[in-house]
């Protein structure tokens, strides 16, 4: 391997705000944010809005008053175009 082109690979420590669930993993990723974990050692700290531990397609939780709002609007603006045969 050429010395000098690569990335610095080493334990980041990923946040997930939405679920506030800590997850240590292998990255490549560049932040200058540090913070202490629980096992008491100090990791980059990177800052996430959505990860598995609170995205709908990986929890199986759906987000019902999203779609029954989409449904509502959508009945609410095309009501008036039904016919009666």
């Amino acid at each position: 391997m050429k010395s000098g082109i690569h990335p610095d690979y080493r334990t980041v420590l990923f946040h997930d705000t939405a679920a506030d669930v800590y997850f240590l993993i292998g990255s490549t990723v560049e932040t200058t944010r540090t913070q202490t974990h629980t096992d008491g050692n100090e990791y980059p700290y990177v800052a996430l809005d959505v990860s598995s531990a609170s995205h709908p397609v990986y929890t199986g939780q759906v987000r019902k008053t999203q779609a029954e709002g989409r449904i509502a609007g959508f009945n609410k603006r095309f009501a008036g175009f039904t016919t009666n045969r």
